[in-house]
């Protein structure tokens, strides 16, 4: 019966190949949708928490993390936070999203820092050019993002409709990927004296939920962030992301079970005489669907197996032209597996009860 199955795969070839592919298709749309989406966020949390602070002070009222929240925040509150007891340092920056043409989401995120103090806690060094001024139009990148851009010191960048230069880039990759100094844009947005939030230091061997606390009842002006708590934060801070994902993985479903259904459903079409003989031959109604399903199952893994190769593949060359990360989540990856797998059950159950219901003499006369 398996050399049954695996002849009728191979019969033809052409076909066989483009169900496959279709179904490929699916598993594609499924593990790297999901995974672009996914990794995406996690990637800008990760760049967010890696300021080697353990929390961040935002005011209070402050919803997701887009970048929108308003100059509120004195930073003269920089010297309050650090008489408090566990307090090594408080930095204040601003953080804006603005509107650009090379971002494929049409947005990107700045931050505005004094350089010497935001680089005591964070650790940025610079890699090529010089740091930041404590004040005009200049920034600096991280080094990714240079490559991503294809940019070099000394290049300009659009930002509130001027041109800003690139005087320097440094490592780590952490927080926004472009920065200025934030007395510029405290004077662009109206916030002096003022900051969107502060990165703070709590001192070695100090509990960061404690001093987060003493923060919080001190300044209930305040809104506290723990920086280990970002990507869930993020993740979470687009409700529609989980149902759009959900709705991904539906319409790769119905799409496996119809590529499957059609599939099969020529396929039984086309061999009613062999079907005919088989039942002639003493075959069971069961037997014969099985094959049916078999066959339907077949197409599917291969489906699957290559539908997983072309993620890997597009992943990995994904990563020669943008710092876009595509998360290959190994849950995310059993889901596809058993959706593919029941897709194609699901595609191949009616072209398999049809088969086990032809009568054998009229499959024998089918022409």
């Amino acid at each position: 019966m398996d050399n049954l199955v695996f002849s009728n795969f191979l019969h033809r070839p052409a076909r066989t190949i483009v169900s496959i592919l279709g179904i490929s298709l699916g598993v594609l749309l499924i593990v790297f949708t999901t995974g672009l989406a996914n990794g995406s966020i996690r990637e800008r949390a990760v760049r967010e928490g890696n300021v080697n602070a353990e929390i961040f002070v935002r005011p209070s009222g402050s919803v997701g993390m887009s970048g929108s929240a308003s100059f509120r925040l004195p930073v003269s509150l920089a010297d309050d936070f650090e008489k408090l007891d566990g307090v090594k340092k408080a930095v204040p920056f601003g953080q804006q999203t603005i509107e650009v043409s090379d971002s494929k989401t049409g947005e990107r995120l700045i931050e505005g820092i004094n350089i010497d103090e935001y680089s005591s806690v964070v650790g940025l060094g610079i890699k090529e050019g010089r740091k930041l001024s404590a004040s005009g139009d200049e920034i600096i990148i991280d080094t990714g993002f240079q490559s991503q851009k294809n940019l070099k010191v000394g290049d300009t960048m659009k930002i509130w409709e001027r041109d800003f230069k690139i005087v320097g880039t440094y490592e780590p990759a952490a927080g926004a990927r472009v920065k200025i100094p934030l007395s510029t844009m405290q004077k662009q947005l109206g916030g002096e004296d003022k900051a969107t939030a502060f990165l703070v230091k709590v001192n070695e061997g100090v509990d960061a939920e404690t001093v987060a606390k003493a923060i919080s009842d001190k300044f209930p002006q305040t809104q506290i962030i723990l920086t280990k708590d970002l990507e869930e934060l993020y993740m979470s801070a687009i409700p529609a992301l989980g149902i759009f994902l959900n709705v991904i993985i539906g319409v790769a479903a119905v799409i496996s079970a119809l590529v499957i259904l059609l599939t099969m459903y020529t396929t039984v079409t086309e061999r009613t005489r062999q079907i005919g003989i088989m039942k002639s031959l003493g075959m069971s109604n069961a037997n014969i669907a099985w094959i049916i399903t078999q066959e339907a199952l077949l197409i599917s893994a291969f489906g699957i197996v290559f539908g997983i190769i072309f993620t890997i593949t597009l992943r990995f060359l994904l990563s020669f032209v943008t710092t876009l990360e595509v998360d290959l989540d190994g849950l995310v990856i059993t889901i596809t597996i058993l959706v593919g797998l029941l897709g194609g059950a699901l595609g191949g159950l009616y072209p398999a009860l049809r088969a086990a219901k032809l009568d054998a003499v009229e499959a024998l006369s089918y022409e």
